[in-house]
């Protein structure tokens, strides 16, 4: 597919559902941003968006910062991580390669609401990338597995005829916690299985909206959303 992987969805509660399967955006990326463009748009008025990692293996540094982007305000670029690649032949390391947020994006912008990322154990990568930076800026609240540990950038190295192996040739460095999540993971902010970390981010968000609003109509179409999250859960 020559774009980004994704599909969006409403739930119940105005709850806006984003599922991301790659960040894929090579040979067309005028194209997958007027796709990410669009599903912004169509969820723009939900009241909280769970987005959905727990089969994306990764993709593009500059389709992660784009969708990145979008969840905060513009007014001026958020830096989010760096990748600090080492010199061919040498033990020194190169300038880092900064990554920032956009000013300038085509859709609507997701700004003060709640946002839950889900991970699963196979989130691996730019996927990684994705939500170790949402993380770090605390833009989102992490729902599922420890992720895979998928860091470092590789490159291809020979090792004989018709073989060739990945080797490390860089680091990624956020400007918040110094470090990355190299063969460690993400550790979620709410540790579930995967299965069950979209009920659980469901059942999360509709509580913080619940002791928010102040609107009877919506107080009361909240609580039955939640019941039936809950009826869901108790079933399983």
């Amino acid at each position: 597919m020559n774009c980004i992987q994704l599909r969006a969805t409403p739930l119940d509660g105005n709850i806006g559902y984003l599922k991301i399967d790659g960040f894929v955006g090579a040979p067309d990326p005028e194209g997958a941003a007027t796709v990410v463009a669009a599903a912004m748009t169509f969820l723009s008025n939900t009241d909280a968006l769970i987005i959905d990692l727990r089969q994306n293996g990764g993709g593009e540094p500059y389709m992660v910062k784009l969708v990145a982007s979008y969840f905060f305000s513009g007014d001026k670029p958020v830096h989010l991580g760096d990748t600090v690649y080492r010199k061919a032949g040498t033990k020194e390391y190169a300038p880092p390669q900064e990554g920032w947020t956009s000013t300038n994006i085509s859709g609507p912008r997701y700004v003060d609401k709640p946002v839950y990322i889900l991970t699963a154990h196979r989130t691996f990568s730019g996927a990684e990338a994705f939500a170790y930076d949402m993380q770090a800026q605390k833009r989102a609240t992490i729902v599922g597995e420890v992720t895979g540990g998928g860091a470092n950038p590789t490159g291809p190295v020979p090792i004989g005829d018709h073989f060739i192996a990945m080797i490390p040739n860089g680091y990624a460095l956020n400007p918040i916690t110094k470090t990355n999540w190299e063969g460690v993971g993400i550790k979620p902010d709410i540790e579930v299985p995967a299965a069950d970390a979209l009920k659980v981010a469901q059942k999360t968000a509709l509580e913080h909206l619940i002791a928010k609003t102040t609107n009877e109509q919506e107080l009361a179409g909240l609580k039955q959303a939640l019941g039936k999250v809950e009826t869901q859960q108790a079933a399983q």
